[in-house]
């Protein structure tokens, strides 16, 4: 059994509100009652004060006629229907009252009963039954006049309780209508204020009113609603605002990989690009002491070593390095400081160390730990990258210098063989004297020099030939430009490759097949009109150069020696064929096709 205090129960307010109007009602109910049985009861007055008038008119026919000598029978019949009127019901309670109208009434029916007797003897003289008739009506209006006011008695208690109950309904209706407004309108108003507060963010609003009822209860519950809501909505908010500034850090985190990702493939990172990600590391982290050295692959001594502003006096003593490159990241404790390192390395190279220094009582946790060890990748990629990209340089610088090489081997260098030759004949024909042959020598020495020059010109062309983000199509305009300059031939051109990517060195090849290909049709065809087509077909890529002019000669190779090596030599490059006829209608057509190394290199995946 629980012991423990239990609440008062009290009434509820709807159990209120019908006891209530139950009062109200039962009021207006027994005021209805009294009413009725007041006027139900004041009815027979009037009734009895008819019937006390017809006694008196009957008496005074009875008089009358016992004075006009009517016959004893006459006034017999009179007289009984006056007995029959004292006996009506409408007199019957006045019987046995003897207290007020009973008394007047029964004085008024004994006076009757006497005049009565007279009135039947025959003895009785006149005046003395004219006096009984006298004294007969006056006991019958003290009888009437006590009705009369008895039923306005009746009357004046109606009103009284008329009035009365119409003032106590009144005064119970004001309490009512006060205690609804006490009870119900303002805390009903209170609630329903602090419920709209409520609904606009509002929290701390409350109510005062301190019951048991179901208000009260609906109170104290906003209330510890209110109370919570509130706990639950500041909780929410630190965690919001936690949340959010887990975010901004998050925000900034990824906004600095993001800007050395979009530098690194941009462009190579330079000195400010370092010192800014070091400021910004600084502020992210909220980190002091942080340090990057970038170092060689064999060097001992860092050639580049960052610090924030703020920090650049206080550099890292020591100038070796070595201690604090790790195959690993390490985490250390050393002169009162907590050490992380993070190494810059990637496929087996070393480019430096990023390093944060803190206080004893201060540690990296995981997020910091993780930016830096992320920022240390990046750098590494972006080392790595700028490595990669200076090798690549230097190949192409190679194999530019190899192309040159090859270019003046092809062209220049046997040209200048063949002079050399020339000269040992022009020397041992001036030792022997032979006109002929010197004369012969030096028309060959003189066609030579005029060849070799115009070789080395275009080798210089060749040299400063580029294919530019426009492509081989913008290349080949810009070349058949220069051609019709240089020439009074009309070159058309028509390009139509469109699915095929090619590789650059294919571009630059097919490039100088067509622009030899052409100088020696504007050198050599005495042409007027030059087709260049080029057209993708199947899986490869077909170049046709056509003149209308003389044809090539049977004893092209020595006429034009060093052109068509040149053209040959490059048609190896390309693993194509190439091939020079003369045309049944007249000039010239040069014709070469390769398969693209895009299109063998994806044959070669489908087999694999």
């Amino acid at each position: 059994m629980d012991y423990r205090k239990q609440p008062k129960k009290s009434l509820s307010l709807f159990g209120k509100l019908i006891l209530t109007l139950s009062l109200i009602l039962g009021l207006g109910f027994v005021s209805m009652m009294a009413a009725y049985l007041i006027s139900d009861y004041a009815k027979e007055d009037p009734q009895a004060i008819n019937k006390a008038g017809t006694l008196r008119m009957l008496t005074y026919k009875v008089t009358l006629s016992s004075l006009a000598q009517t016959n004893l029978h006459t006034r017999l019949e009179i007289a009984d229907s006056i007995d029959e009127l004292w006996r009506d019901d409408k007199f019957y309670r006045f019987h046995q009252n003897q207290n007020g109208i009973g008394q007047s009434f029964n004085s008024a029916h004994n006076e009757w009963r006497a005049f009565r007797t007279a009135l039947l003897n025959e003895t009785t003289p006149l005046n003395e039954l004219e006096q009984r008739a006298n004294n007969l009506v006056n006991l019958i209006d003290i009888f009437v006049v006590d009705l009369e006011s008895r039923a306005m008695d009746k009357m004046q208690l109606l009103r009284i309780v008329v009035v009365v109950s119409l003032l106590i309904t009144l005064l119970l209706t004001g309490l009512i209508l006060y205690w609804l407004k006490t009870r119900f309108e303002e805390p009903l108003f209170a609630l329903t204020q602090q419920a709209r507060q409520l609904s606009q963010g509002d929290f701390t609003a409350r109510t005062y009113f301190e019951r048991n009822d179901e208000i009260g209860i609906l109170g104290k519950t906003l209330n510890k609603m209110s109370d919570t809501i509130s706990s639950m909505y500041g909780d929410l908010e630190s965690r919001v605002d936690h949340q959010t500034q887990q975010l901004q850090h998050g925000h900034k985190t990824l906004q600095l990989l993001y800007d050395i990702s979009r530098n690194i493939n941009e462009k190579s990172l330079a000195y400010h690009d370092y010192t800014d990600i070091i400021e910004r590391l600084k502020t992210l982290l909220n980190v002091r002491d942080i340090e990057l050295c970038l170092l060689t692959e064999e060097g001992k001594r860092p050639y580049l070593q960052l610090q924030p502003e703020d920090m650049r006096d206080a550099a890292c003593a020591s100038n070796n390095c070595a201690s604090c490159i790790q195959p690993e990241n390490c985490i250390s404790f050393e002169n009162e400081q907590h050490i992380y390192r993070y190494p810059l390395s990637r496929d087996q190279k070393h480019y430096g160390v990023l390093t944060a220094r803190c206080a004893p009582s201060e540690q990296l946790v995981d997020w910091q730990q993780q930016l830096l060890r992320s920022v240390a990748e990046q750098l590494s990629l972006a080392l790595n990258l700028k490595s990669e990209e200076e090798n690549v340089r230097r190949l192409a610088l190679m194999k530019e210098r190899t192309v040159i090489a090859r270019e003046l081997h092809d062209s220049l260098a046997q040209a200048l063989s063949y002079l050399k030759i020339q000269v040992v004949r022009l020397s041992k024909a001036s030792e022997q004297n032979k006109q002929e042959v010197i004369q012969e020598v030096t028309v060959e020495l003189r066609e030579g020099l005029n060849s070799a020059y115009r070789q080395l010109r275009e080798l210089l062309t060749t040299f400063r030939l580029k294919v530019d983000g426009g492509g081989l199509r913008n290349a080949l305009l810009t070349t058949v430009q220069q051609l019709e300059d240089r020439s009074e031939m009309a070159i058309r051109l028509h390009y139509d490759v469109q699915d095929i990517p090619l590789a650059p060195h294919e571009e630059v090849h097919l490039l100088q097949i067509i622009r030899e290909a052409s100088q020696n049709a504007i050198h050599h065809s005495q042409g007027t009109e030059l087709n260049i087509r080029v057209e993708q077909e199947n899986d490869s890529i077909h170049l046709t150069i056509e003149d209308n002019g003389i044809g090539i000669p049977e004893k092209a190779e020595k006429l034009n020696h060093y052109g068509l090596a040149i053209m040959q030599e490059r048609s190896r490059h390309l693993d194509g064929v190439i091939h020079i006829q003369a045309l049944q209608q007249g000039g010239t057509g040069v014709y070469f096709s390769f398969a693209p190394e895009y299109l063998l290199r994806t044959e070669k995946q489908e087999a694999s």
